[in-house]
């Protein structure tokens, strides 16, 4: 008997005993069987809904030959803070680099000599901006010249990697999983449990100094004009 003979001739599983004969899990147990129809197949699972949608196009993204269809999702409440909260520009630029430069599983193998050459500042002012970020839980150092992006502000959860070879090979980090890693690690709660509400209250404080401000130089204004309509 030929190998590929004894392999058509293995049992396959039965399906589970304790689930329900219309339970959908028991398809794994089961022999493929043509559909003629959603009717049909609709009949097999009563109680369920189907419903079809249109094939899935493949997505398109800007990348290079390297890390061919990267990506970053990012969480777009974040980008709307970090947007109101930073004044100067290197903070942003920086954790936009950061963002960019995710691998699988959030982490970032950039040193901050990388960081200061991409950016072309000095290294001081990246040390500086990568502590105040730090100090929000937005990043966090892992070890000698690798970062961890929290996974709530912004993850990449897979990614093609090309080897020596030129071929490329799928990496796929579950972002539950890199959760569990942190909050099991002997971190700060705002790391662990990430929030952005120190921010938000940090914007209101900053928007109301501001209108006091403004009111002020308002009322200077508003009196030096009478003033001088009082002298003619």
């Amino acid at each position: 008997m030929s190998e590929s003979q004894r392999r058509r001739r293995v049992a396959r599983p039965a399906p589970n005993p304790g689930l329900p004969p219309d339970d959908p899990l028991r398809a794994f147990g089961e022999r493929l069987r043509k559909i003629d129809g959603l009717d049909d197949l609709a009949r097999s699972y009563p109680g369920r809904e189907i419903t079809v949608g249109r094939q899935r196009q493949q997505l398109e993204f800007f990348s290079d030959p390297d890390r061919p269809n990267a990506f970053a999702m990012v969480a777009l409440e974040f980008f709307l803070v970090i947007a109101q909260y930073y004044r100067e520009a290197l903070p942003l630029r920086l954790i936009l680099l950061l963002i960019a430069g995710q691998r699988a599983g959030g982490r970032i193998p950039l040193t901050q000599d990388d960081m200061a050459e991409i950016l072309d500042v000095p290294r001081q002012k990246v040390n500086l901006a990568l502590k105040e970020i730090m100090g929000h839980g937005i990043v966090i150092k892992i070890g000698r010249g690798v970062y961890q992006f929290n996974p709530p502000y912004s993850y990449v959860a897979a990614e093609l990697v090309r080897l020596s070879d030129g071929s490329t090979e799928y990496v796929q980090v579950d972002q539950a999983d890199a959760l569990a890693e942190l909050r099991a690690a002997a971190l700060p709660d705002l790391v662990r449990f990430p929030s952005l509400q120190h921010m938000r209250e940090a914007i209101d404080e900053f928007r109301k100094e501001r209108a006091e401000k403004r009111r002020e130089r308002r009322e200077r204004f508003e009196l030096m004009t009478t003033q001088k309509e009082g002298e003619r």
